[in-house]
């Protein structure tokens, strides 16, 4: 499987969380971020679809003018362009899935 299984990089983007690149193409990408108790992430958005999958950990998540919590199990989308951000409630794994590829990502 030659040049299909690659490793990249642990980042911290912003204070107490961490981020990992898990596998990715120009249509998909998988992403790991780590959160530790009270770290943020930042509202923002970007033109891709994103899918979020909580691995471990409660989140409150801010989408538009919504705000839900999650937890271990729980998934939902972010559509194209929409406002989000979440705060870590407990710590935590969060499973994120972008398409197509986030390049700023890389």
């Amino acid at each position: 499987m030659s040049g299909f299984v690659q490793t990249y990089p642990v980042v911290a983007p912003d204070a107490g969380v961490l981020r990992q690149v898990l596998s990715e193409r120009a249509e998909l990408m998988v992403v790991s971020f780590r959160f530790e108790e009270a770290a943020e992430g930042k509202r923002h958005n970007h033109p891709h679809v994103q899918s979020t999958y909580v691995k471990s950990g409660r989140f409150r998540f801010f989408v538009g003018d919504d705000a839900f919590e999650v937890g271990p199990g729980d998934s939902f989308v972010i559509p194209s362009m929409a406002w989000h951000g979440c705060v870590c409630l407990d710590p935590g794994e969060l499973i994120d899935t972008f398409t197509p590829r986030r390049d700023d990502f890389l």
